[in-house]
């Protein structure tokens, strides 16, 4: 641990991976710090204090702008400290701007909750529910997320104004969780999206995304 390094609690899930890849995109130094909600650490009386839903991932930046410690939950509200602290991937052009953050809450609103719903159900919850209903429910609308993803990344290599932004980071690691996480490349037919998957490889080919996707990984 060093003392003006952000303090980041984590588990590389797309939430998690969302804030790490930031991190190593920024050059921001941290410290980061394994919370593994298979075995509960979330709802640890430490952890509580630091997110009080109990989720990952969350940070203690030591040195905020009024030189006090501030703590920060939920990702979305990280990427938009993180990239306001480091100067990056966030434009000061106020058009740009808006859309950069109206996809970043699309991702929030919309891609995490649906496709963690259809990971839910399409995986791991198959011997505890056999209603059809819920994943035909969160499939046809991860589908649906996906078919406006494609139309929109149609002549664009990345989401808003050609730039890599943190709305990329944010929506990437969900799109590559239908695949690694949830095996579900087949049963979603990815591939008929190519404008989303030719983005998809743009983003996590860099660099610093291949790095901070791997922090906080759970032990093999």
């Amino acid at each position: 641990m060093t003392e003006q390094n952000i303090q980041l609690y984590s588990l590389a899930t797309p939430n998690g991976q969302k804030v790490s890849i930031a991190l190593e995109e920024m050059g921001i130094p941290y410290d980061a710090y394994l919370i593994n909600i298979v075995a509960g650490d979330q709802f640890s009386d430490e952890y509580v204090k630091i997110s009080p839903n109990s989720k990952i991932p969350a940070i203690i930046d030591p040195n905020s702008p009024d030189g006090e410690p501030l703590t920060i939950m939920e990702s979305g509200a990280i990427l938009i400290y993180l990239a306001e602290k480091s100067g990056m991937f966030l434009s000061e052009n106020p058009r740009i701007r808006s859309e950069t953050l109206q996809w970043l809450f699309f991702q929030v609103a919309h891609i995490g909750p649906m496709f963690g719903q259809f990971g839910h159900f399409y995986k791991y919850a198959k011997d505890q529910c056999d209603h059809p209903y819920p994943l035909e429910r969160y499939s046809a609308e991860s589908k649906r997320l996906l078919a406006v993803l494609d139309k929109h990344l149609q002549g664009k290599t990345f989401l808003v104004n050609q730039a890599y932004s943190i709305a990329d980071m944010a929506i990437f690691p969900w799109v590559g969780c239908l695949d690694i996480f949830y095996e579900a490349t087949d049963f979603l037919s990815l591939a008929e999206y190519e404008n989303v998957q030719q983005w998809y490889q743009s983003c996590a080919s860099r660099p610093a995304a291949q790095r901070g996707a791997k922090v906080c990984a759970l032990p093999s």
